[in-house]
């Protein structure tokens, strides 16, 4: 029987936050390009079809970065950040703090990196705002009335990017001391999303300038 103890506390799952709507954006913008490329290349002739290949060869990579691909993923240690052309890896140690304004960013090591996965709605924000104000008349009336009370919502109404911002907030407070939350951030850039849309591009530069 092994006396080996594990030294370092566990890490669960990670936490995943992404936009709905970017993700069925996506796919219907890939079924889009898809029919317009496929049709070009059925019934184009000449030159027509592999412009229409270039095309999608330069699309579709765009389309999967700034739709299905940004993804924020968050455990008790760290913040992983994908982003359409980059991954950036965040130790909770080294976030300084993350807030939410005209978009979602992550403050670190002097650095400001924007959360595109976590999109921020002035609308839904002011009307979110406009709900907090009615809360918090009510609260007064019933502080006023014992009588009326439980007639108030349990909490006001949160936009939901402000919402997932406290929450990454938390947990970097709570997981900064972690021995697993040390580190600094890295960086990397995604080649398989720019060198196709790239090569696309140039493809189809070239193929309309000897048409």
């Amino acid at each position: 029987m092994s006396s080996q103890q594990p030294t370092d506390e566990p890490v669960y799952d990670d936490r995943v936050y992404r936009s709905s709507m970017g993700v069925v954006s996506g796919v219907l913008l890939l079924a889009l390009t898809a029919w317009l490329c496929g049709d070009a290349v059925v019934r184009g002739s000449g030159n027509t079809p592999w412009i229409a290949l270039a095309a999608a060869l330069c699309a579709v990579p765009l389309i999967v970065a700034f739709t299905i691909r940004p993804a924020v993923f968050a455990n008790d240690d760290r913040m992983r950040v994908r982003n359409p052309f980059r991954i950036i890896e965040l130790p909770w140690a080294a976030v300084d703090a993350v807030r939410s304004g005209y978009s979602a960013e992550v403050l670190a090591e002097g650095s400001k990196y924007q959360l595109w996965s976590v999109p921020v709605s002035l609308r839904e924000r002011k009307k979110a705002n406009r709900q907090r104000l009615r809360y918090e008349g009510m609260r007064d009336r019933e502080d006023r009335s014992p009588g009326e009370k439980g007639r108030a919502p349990a909490e006001p109404m949160r936009a939901s990017a402000d919402r997932i911002v406290d929450e990454l907030q938390r947990l970097a407070e709570r997981g900064a001391e972690r021995p697993g939350a040390q580190g600094s951030v890295r960086v990397h850039w995604s080649y398989e999303i720019i060198a196709p849309a790239v090569a696309g591009a140039l493809l189809l530069i070239v193929l309309v300038a000897i048409r």
